[in-house]
């Protein structure tokens, strides 16, 4: 039986999720996992509490309970249940009030609410990156952070998405198609921004089991098709000096982070 996992917040549960994820995923194990986001009343707090003595009951085993909970009578509510507690915020905040000399002052929704610093830029950059995704406009690539270029299919919009999600970048991306191979070259407006502009390649085969799935046995799907592009993209890259990294073996936070790391672009956390 997978071991049960609470994620519990009094906010959108999104940090709880987060560490916990990444804590367990250092263990070869199955979990059976639980999200519970703005428990932010006593009643609703004692409801969960109950949902984790009664998995408690029904296993036999203390199921993990990851919580960022910012209100104290909350949190002691779920302290108080049959849970194996891991408290992400107060494992760090008793130390960093030490070493800062500060008392933390928790604000409800601080982390990821609307309040927060930058947020409306953030929905910027996303609403740019959606606007401006697969070169469907050129006419705002002056204004881009960022400029995604490949082949159809090898990793350019969700990139482009978790890059402004994440991190605020207004990216946008343009795809190299068919018609494109017998005279590759770049847009003048990507001639213009090209020290904005950044590759992304794939390996062929990978990219042929990817189009199959959406037009299968088609020119466009065909190993041969998958092959000529990658290869006539990647020389245009080194031709134009444009850096590119390979998708294949990479998660688009991968993608994402490689991407930062080479350009040197400013994460906006928010």
């Amino acid at each position: 039986m997978a071991p049960k996992v609470f994620y519990i917040s009094d906010g959108t549960a999104i940090t709880a999720e987060v560490f916990g994820h990444a804590v367990l995923s250092q263990f070869p194990l199955e979990f059976e996992s639980l999200t519970i986001p703005f428990v932010e009343s006593l009643t609703k707090a004692e409801q969960v509490k109950r949902q984790i003595n009664d998995c408690f009951i029904t296993t036999g085993e203390r199921p993990l309970v990851f919580h960022s909970i910012v209100k104290a009578e909350i949190r002691d509510i779920i302290y108080s249940s049959e849970g194996l507690d891991y408290d992400f915020l107060n494992t760090f905040v008793a130390p960093l009030e030490q070493h800062l000399g500060v008392s933390a002052s928790p604000v409800l929704h601080r982390t990821h609410g609307k309040a927060n610093h930058g947020y409306e830029a953030r929905i910027d950059a996303i609403n740019f990156a959606m606007d401006n995704d697969d070169g469907q406009t050129m006419k705002h690539m002056d204004q881009a952070d960022l400029i995604l270029l490949g082949v159809s299919r090898c990793g350019k919009t969700p990139s482009s998405l978790y890059l402004s999600m994440q991190f605020g970048i207004k990216a946008a991306n343009y795809p190299f198609t068919e018609d494109d191979m017998d005279n590759l070259k770049l847009h003048e407006a990507l001639k213009r921004n090209k020290k904005k502009l950044f590759g992304l390649t794939i390996d062929p085969v990978r990219l042929h089991e990817i189009r199959q799935s959406r037009m299968e046995n088609s020119r466009y799907s065909s190993l041969k098709q998958c092959r000529l592009e990658v290869k006539e993209v990647e020389m245009m890259f080194k031709r134009e000096r444009i850096p590119y990294i390979d998708t294949t073996n990479h998660s688009v936070e991968e993608i994402a982070t490689k991407i930062l790391d080479v350009t040197g672009l400013e994460r906006h956390m928010f």
